[in-house]
């Protein structure tokens, strides 16, 4: 049995890059793995409604290529979660194709395992049917042509999925995933060694960010698995993981202090300890993991509901900030009246006023901050292209020549830093599908497909 794995993440996020000589320090380190993820809903619903990837095909293949070359010299297996970003079936054969690539290239020679995480509309409708669907958090109840309408859904995947690939193929140099609960390619080895689950749901919920939980916030740390407690420790010698830093961290984008639902079951931190073991590194011990009567994965899912256009511009003038309000409504107004013919209800005009609320908006604590500069961003969505544009154009219009109260100004109101004047961005997306399914086999949903690269 193994008494300690230890765990390198190079950073928070495959394609954002990490300090080459980091990495290479973590590696001579010996860790049992080398894990990162890919995965996030944070930038929109773009990757899944459009099939983009959070980051460039160049990105990827210069950190997949650090990884591997590593991987290679030293046999140490390599985890990747949520391929492209939303982790759709079509992104985890693109991390396969840059794979094959580096390794024509280099002489390389792996097994790698996809496990792939794409749902079938028409099963998500039968579970709806069935009773087997419930929202995640404040979405509404979700409807058979919502769930129809999607361009893609897929499932984050338990550990399960990973501990079968470990099971059936134990000399797997890489696995490449799906849509994944984020903490799963970390908890993956330790739950396989019958670790506890507790510490190792909890020490993959940390690393997942990499570094971040260090003080300053950095991108590569290495985590050891023990028995009874884990280690987290920077690997940037300007870092240093405090018991306020992994502690704080520890409650990153959850919404209970101790309670965190994942697939199969909670993590519960009540009794968990933080100890300062040097000074840049951090010992946790007494988490728990509780296993849940009825296991669910949550699906995301984005449907193509129009096309967006934009503009942006700069104001100035006083006279004008102190009516900012004021005169975007006159121009929301304005541009109405002017397309009488086309119902509202098909397209949306929002203003954003950076320098004004324009990132808390109502949650703004400061209400009457007077600002000498703003900028005006006006996003458009209607059903075409070219009519978010006309929208927008006649907007900018009238933001740039009307009048106002004590206006001075015999010119533009506005500057406009960027030609086009209106910026077509194409389609746009929302989120449709957030919500919980109940599954009986944690990985019947999760095909396997096992893959020699020479």
């Amino acid at each position: 049995m193994k008494e300690e794995i230890k765990i390198l993440t190079p950073a928070g996020m495959l394609g954002y890059g990490f300090p080459i000589d980091l990495f290479k320090k973590g590696v001579e380190m010996n860790p049992d793995v080398i894990v990162i993820d890919s995965g996030s809903t944070d930038s929109g619903p773009h990757k899944l409604g459009l099939g983009s990837m959070t980051c460039s095909r160049e990105a990827y293949y210069k950190d997949i290529s650090c990884m591997l070359e590593a991987g290679y010299e030293k046999k140490i297996p390599i985890f990747i979660s949520s391929a492209g970003g939303d982790g759709t079936n079509e992104h985890v054969d693109a991390f396969i194709d840059i794979i094959k690539d580096i390794s024509k290239e280099k002489g390389y020679h792996f097994k790698v395992a996809a496990i792939y995480s794409d749902i079938e509309k028409n099963y998500v409708v039968q579970q709806i049917e069935g009773g087997k669907v419930a929202p995640c958090g404040p979405v509404e109840p979700l409807k058979q042509e919502e769930a129809l309408a999607a361009t893609n859904i897929v499932a984050q995947m338990g550990v399960e999925p990973y501990l079968k690939v470990l099971e059936e193929c134990e000399d797997i140099d890489i696995i490449i995933s799906g849509r994944a609960y984020d903490p799963v390619p970390f908890a993956a080895l330790g739950i396989k060694e019958g670790f506890n689950p507790g510490l190792c749901w909890h020490m993959g919920k940390v690393m997942e960010c990499g570094a971040i939980c260090a003080e300053p916030a950095g991108k590569s740390i290495m985590g050891t698995l023990r028995r009874d407690h884990f280690v987290l420790e920077p690997l940037n010698p300007v870092e240093k993981c405090t018991v306020y830093s992994v502690s704080a961290h520890t409650l990153y984008e959850k919404t209970h202090p101790y309670i965190l639902p994942g697939p199969g079951g909670l993590l519960d931190l009540s009794e968990t300890k933080f100890e300062q073991l040097t000074d840049r590194s951090v010992k946790v011990s007494g988490s728990k993991f509780i296993q849940s009567p009825t296991y669910t994965v949550k699906m995301e899912g984005a449907k193509r509901i129009g096309y967006r256009s934009i503009y942006i511009a700069g104001v100035r003038d006083p006279i004008l900030i102190k009516q900012i309000d004021n005169v975007m409504m006159h121009v929301e107004q304005t541009v109405q009246e002017y397309f009488s013919d086309i119902p509202t209800e098909s397209y949306q005009m929002i203003f954003h006023q950076f320098g004004k609320n324009g990132v808390m908006r109502e949650l703004e604590p400061l209400k009457d901050a007077a600002p000498h500069e703003l900028c005006i961003i006006l996003e458009v969505s209607a059903p075409t292209q070219e009519v978010a544009t006309a929208i927008c154009s006649r907007a900018r219009t009238e933001m740039l020549h009307c009048p106002y109260e004590g206006r001075m100004a015999t010119a533009g109101n506005i500057a406009l830093p960027f030609t086009p004047l209106e910026i077509p961005l194409g389609e746009v997306c929302k989120f449709n599908v957030y919500h919980l399914m109940e599954v009986e086999n944690p990985t019947a949903l999760f095909p396997i497909k096992y893959v020699e690269v020479l």
